[in-house]
C-alpha cells in the first residue's frame, strides 16, 4: 500500500503545476477517496492537498534561484491562478517573501529568530542526536513548529555542527512537532537549490510541560520520498562559517556568525531585495 502512496507522490513532483483533485490521486493509488487519504495522512504526517501544497513552494523556492522568472510567472508556473495568493503562502510558508528569499540567496541567511515567549509557561525540550555513520561533516538544524510540515518560523530551533546533544530552552507549553535535518557543510554545490539534506528525521509530536523538560532523542536517517519537502528557507541558504566543536557556547543561537557571501560559481547573479535581477 506504500508503494500505492509513492506513486501518487511521484506524480505529484511531475504534475504540480496541474489542478490535481484528491479524486485524481485517488484513481492514482487506485483506492477510495476515504481510504487514500486516511492512509495518505497516516503514513506522511499530513493530507494529500497539504503535501501537493509543499511540494508546489518548494519547486518555487528552486526556480527563484536557479531562474530568472518573475514571481508572478513562477506563481502560475507552480500551479496557483492568484500570485497574491501565492505570495502569501509562500510568506506564511517559508517564511520570507519570495522576493527576499531571492535576494539573500546570494547574501546567505541570518537564523531563525523564533518568538520571545511570555510568561513563565515555558519548558524545555532536549535529547541525543544520532544519524548513520558518514564520512561527510553535518549541520544539523533542530526545530519544533506547531504543524507537522517544518515551514515557517519555528517555535524553537538549534543549529548544531555534528550530532551528540540539543537542548531548545524556554519552548511555550503545549504540543509542537520536532523535525530535524542534516546537511553537508563542506564542499557545498555552489548552486544552493541543489543543496539537498543528507540526513532528516520525520516530524514527532513532543508535549511540553511548563517547569518541565521533555526528552525527545532523534535518529536521523536518509531522506525517503514520503517525507515531506523543507519549506523554512533554511537550510540551503546559509552560508555560515561552521563552528568548530570544541568551541564551548553558551547556548545554541550562540553558534551563529554574520552570513558571509556565498562563494558560488555563477554567483555573477545580483538581486534586488523586490526580487529583480540586476547584474547577469
Amino acid at each position: 500500500m506504500q508503494t500505492a502512496v509513492e506513486r501518487v507522490i511521484t506524480n505529484m513532483w511531475d504534475r504540480y503545476d496541474e489542478p490535481l483533485s484528491l479524486e485524481d490521486m485517488a484513481d492514482m493509488a487506485v483506492f477510495s477517496r476515504f481510504y487514500f487519504s486516511r492512509f495518505f495522512r497516516s503514513l506522511t504526517g499530513t493530507s494529500p492537498g497539504r503535501f501537493l501544497t509543499a511540494i508546489r513552494l518548494y519547486r518555487a523556492k528552486n526556480l527563484l534561484l536557479e531562474t530568472s522568472m518573475s514571481v508572478t510567472d513562477i506563481s502560475y508556473h507552480v500551479g496557483y491562478n492568484s500570485p497574491g495568493t501565492f505570495s502569501s503562502r509562500f510568506t506564511r510558508s517559508v517564511g520570507i517573501s519570495p522576493a527576499r528569499y531571492r535576494y539573500l540567496s546570494e547574501a546567505g541567511i541570518p537564523a531563525p529568530e523564533a518568538p520571545v515567549p511570555t510568561g513563565n509557561q515555558v519548558g524545555t525540550v532536549q535529547g541525543s542526536l544520532t544519524a548513520p555513520e558518514s564520512s561527510v561533516p553535518t549541520r544539523v538544524y533542530v526545530s519544533l513548529f506547531d504543524s507537522t510540515i517544518p515551514q515557517g518560523t519555528p517555535i524553537a530551533c538549534a543549529i548544531l555542527d555534528g550530532t551528540s546533544h540539543y537542548e531548545l530552552p524556554a519552548v511555550p507549553e503545549g504540543q509542537w512537532f520536532l523535525h530535524a535535518t542534516a546537511v553537508a557543510v563542506h564542499n557545498l554545490d555552489p548552486r544552493p537549490w541543489m543543496r539537498k539534506p543528507v540526513f532528516l528525521a520525520a516530524s514527532r509530536p513532543v508535549k511540553v510541560v511548563a517547569g518541565r523538560t521533555a526528552i525527545a532523542h532523534v535518529e536521523l536517517r536518509p531522506p525517503l520520498l514520503i517525507d515531506l519537502p523543507i519549506l523554512l528557507a533554511l537550510p540551503e541558504l546559509d552560508s555560515r562559517t561552521p563552528v568548530p566543536p570544541a568551541v564551548p557556547t553558551a547556548s545554541p543561537e550562540a553558534d551563529w556568525q554574520p552570513p558571509a557571501p556565498l562563494d558560488a560559481a555563477g554567483a555573477n547573479r545580483v538581486w534586488a531585495e523586490d526580487g529583480s535581477l540586476l547584474v547577469t
